[in-house]
């Protein structure tokens, strides 16, 4: 190592001199090479959960077992990784590269290479704090600024357009199930009908008559939960924890049903087979429990139509809101200073390069010297 370092003393000035010419060098060619800008835009983007979607009012219209916690259907806001591969997509790359004409600014025959171009140029990023930043690069700083704020708005453009399809087709949903429910409640109150024309009308107990209207109502609101679990499985999978937890609802709601019919818990007839729905009225007359089933029919659709009323009027005013889904935290501005060349740091890296090709030749000079010598 002394031998090495008293080499490189003796060449001093040729590492010197291969120093202050990669200096220049670099120098130089930072301030030729053209400037590129940076400009950034940053959106806040929605938490994941409950956020008052279309459904998300089903149980607290009805009071679906208040002392059960009710669930929330998800928002339909997409979430950050659904925001961040709208920006990535290819529909707002094309829609970019059109606005900006960038496949004659970037020279490229074919669009596609302008996309990929324009990808390169382009960062989408989400930091830890939740907010997602698009980065765009360009040697116009002003430029740069408006495809950034352009990202934004087609992104805001997109997602709303998305969210309100989504109202639609849940509108749409409720609106069939409404005139579905529509119909069997005719039925059931022409059933009822006929059977008091039959039988005259025969009142039951204020007791007995409360206990079956308590039971049809949470037999509606079953069916009207049921309804709303067959909704949201159109936007998610099975094991989505809101999907599970209606699920767990229900089931509970079954099972006090159950011990309302039956008593005690017993859900089947000693036989095995299942029962539809009914009060164990031991006393009651053939007529009366038959007066009871229809009654409790006409309950059960009325609660289910009233449900499903009040959840299309919510669909129809969801559907209807025309309010920004992106919030826009900052928008892009043009860049006063060039992000490249960084003439720093290529100036430090030439100088680096320099030294060590300097320290290179030194000693190779000196080791051909050597075998000279020994020859």
């Amino acid at each position: 190592m002394v031998d090495h370092a008293i080499v490189v003393w003796r060449q001093r000035w040729m590492i010197l001199t291969l120093c202050v010419i990669a200096l220049a060098g670099a120098f130089v060619v930072s301030k030729l090479l053209p400037k590129t800008y940076e400009s950034t835009a940053a959106v806040l983007a929605p938490k994941e959960g409950p956020a008052g979607g279309i459904l998300g009012g089903l149980a607290a219209s009805a009071g679906l077992l208040q002392q059960v916690v009710g669930p929330s259907v998800p928002s339909l806001t997409p979430n950050r990784d659904l925001l961040i591969s709208v920006l990535k997509s290819r529909t707002i790359a094309d829609a970019v590269v059109t606005k900006f004409d960038l496949q004659q600014r970037y020279h490229e025959r074919y669009r596609e290479d302008a996309i990929k171009r324009l990808r390169t140029v382009t960062t989408v990023s989400l930091t830890k704090e939740g907010v997602i930043t698009v980065r765009v690069e360009d040697p116009d700083s002003v430029r740069a600024a408006e495809m950034a704020n352009h990202y934004v708005e087609l992104l805001d453009r997109l997602v709303a357009q998305y969210s309100r399809g989504e109202a639609g087709r849940q509108r749409s949903f409720l609106t069939a199930q409404l005139a579905s429910a529509k119909v069997d409640l005719d039925t059931a109150e022409q059933e009822l009908r006929r059977f008091q024309e039959r039988n005259r009308a025969i009142v039951l107990q204020e007791q007995t008559k409360g206990a079956i209207e308590a039971a049809a109502r949470l037999k509606g609101e079953i069916i009207a939960a049921e309804v709303q679990l067959q909704a949201m499985r159109n936007f998610a999978t099975e094991a989505n924890p809101e999907v599970v937890l209606v699920r767990r609802r229900i089931d509970e709601m079954k099972r006090q049903l159950a011990q309302m019919q039956y008593g005690d818990g017993i859900a089947a007839a000693p036989d095995g087979a299942r029962r539809d729905f009914s009060v164990p009225f031991a006393k009651v007359p053939e007529v009366g429990l038959e007066l009871a089933r229809l009654t409790r029919d006409v309950k059960i659709q009325e609660t289910l139509v009233t449900l499903l009323t009040q959840q299309g009027e919510q669909a129809r005013l969801v559907e209807a809101k025309d309010v920004p889904v992106v919030q826009v935290l900052d928008r892009a501005v043009p860049g006063e200073r060039p992000v490249r060349p960084r003439t720093a740091v290529n100036v430090a890296v030439a100088v680096a390069a320099g030294l060590l090709l300097g320290v290179f030749l030194a000693l190779l000079l000196d080791s051909s010297k050597r075998r000279d010598r020994g020859r």
